[in-house]
């Protein structure tokens, strides 16, 4: 059973991550700061001169919404520290640089006005506080500085400032649908960071917030176990990776997930990284997470102007066309109890399968599953048109399986996923797809 609060989330199925920050403007990933170690006072130069003199989350709104997605996750601050919203706890923020101005706020004011569902990731990693662990972290650009070697850290420190920041993302916005933390590792995780705590603040302020499971042990899998920890989170967030099954418990209960994809190769702005996935690989990646229970969230990692990459805009306009079509199989849609045909895949909800044809077959296509009382009627999802039934010489040996006739052209109507809607007639017996 969805808890109530999931079920926006569940519902929406697609969403936009957005990696954006300093990093942007050596164009090298967002990790690049650990990546080629890089100094407090070298990476200086950056802050000094972030300008977005082109931020408009407007049009990024318009553009997430235009291409089916439902909600948004904005990096609040990233793991080199710095903040795009006005935090009191910190010099390290957006309102004192050239930009000179909450671009957080900006961001949940345009996003909310498109009707989108607003979240905000925070780092609770930080490569900038003085008293984050530095020499001998796993991750901390200064690991291997031996100047930091004999430093002392005062840990109790950097969660209280790590605590108050979270506070005021969730007390100065209005409501938060969404809370993406990143990133628990080694002895750092759960209660290290006081997780129980910071979830019981979240929760006072922001009740029916979602909240991702990367406060806890990524070792545990927690959320999977049937017995999860107060701050395992609502949600398990794959990165780079579908599940090859879906996600389960323990005890065999569907568990909500995510699948964290970029467009390219990096989460951040990378200015070298032409390794684009083209629209109809994301569709059909997006349509293999509804399947299987889960939602996409799709990076875009804007430039240090403040604008989405063109190749990204050209990709999600791709994903729009299709959306538009068919995005009746993918909003509120889950994975269906049936064999998943050799030729796409299959998602359903309150009565209704939808068939995703991705690779077309020779002669007429096999509905494995089902039988022809079950069906009330059958159609191309993008165009309502009626779809009969094949009966000839080459489907009679095979009587126990529908056939759907999809006319001699062997190429698909839509090479990528042609959506073939099924609504069931059985539904009122109670029998679910």
């Amino acid at each position: 059973m969805i808890d109530k609060k999931m079920e926006w989330f569940v519902d929406s199925r697609f969403g936009m991550f957005i990696h954006w920050g300093l990093y942007a403007i050596p164009a090298r990933g967002e990790w690049v700061r650990s990546q080629e170690q890089i100094t407090v006072e070298d990476y200086q130069k950056y802050f000094d001169a972030f300008d977005p003199v082109d931020y408009n989350p407007s049009e990024w709104a318009r553009l997430a919404k235009d291409a089916g997605m439902k909600y948004a996750v904005l990096t609040a601050k990233h793991h080199d520290g710095f903040c795009l919203y006005d935090s009191k706890y910190t010099d390290y923020k957006a309102t004192n640089t050239k930009a000179g101005r909450d671009l957080v706020r900006e961001y949940i004011e345009a996003f909310r006005a498109e009707g989108l569902k607003v979240g905000l990731y925070y780092s609770i990693i930080d490569w900038h506080h003085p008293d984050y662990p530095h020499y001998g972290d796993f991750f901390h650009p200064m690991r291997n500085n031996e100047a930091f070697k004999d430093t002392k850290h005062d840990f109790g420190n950097y969660l209280e400032y790590m605590h108050g920041q979270v506070e005021e993302l969730c007390t100065n916005y209005g409501k938060i649908d969404l809370l993406w933390f990143d990133f628990s590792y080694g002895d750092l995780h759960g209660e290290a960071w006081k997780a129980t705590e910071l979830v019981r603040m979240i929760r006072r302020h922001q009740p029916e917030v979602i909240i991702d499971n990367r406060l806890d042990n990524p070792d545990d899998k927690s959320l999977l176990s049937g017995e999860p920890n107060e701050y395992s989170g609502d949600f398990v967030s794959p990165e780079q990776l579908l599940p090859p099954k879906g996600v389960f418990d323990k005890n065999g209960n569907s568990v909500p997930w995510e699948l964290c994809a970029t467009i390219n190769g990096n989460w951040g702005h990378h200015e070298t990284d032409r390794f684009y996935k083209p629209s109809s690989m994301l569709i059909r990646k997006l349509v293999e997470c509804v399947s299987k229970g889960g939602n996409m969230l799709l990076n875009v990692g804007p430039d240090a102007k403040g604008n989405i990459p063109a190749q990204s805009v050209k990709i999600l306009r791709g994903i729009a066309e299709w959306m538009k079509l068919n995005g009746e199989s993918v909003y509120g849609c889950g994975n269906v109890d049936m064999e998943k045909p050799d030729y796409g895949r299959v998602t359903g909800k309150d009565g209704v399968l939808y068939f995703h044809v991705m690779e077309n077959t020779i002669g007429a296509l096999p509905l494995l599953g089902l039988s022809k009382d079950r069906i009330k009627s059958m159609s191309y999802l993008y165009s309502g048109a009626e779809i009969n039934y094949r009966h000839d010489f080459s489907t009679e040996g095979y009587k126990n399986i529908v056939f759907a006739d999809l006319g001699l052209d062997p190429i698909l109507p839509d090479t990528t996923d042609t959506v073939i809607k099924i609504e069931l007639a059985d539904v009122k017996r109670g029998v679910e797809p």
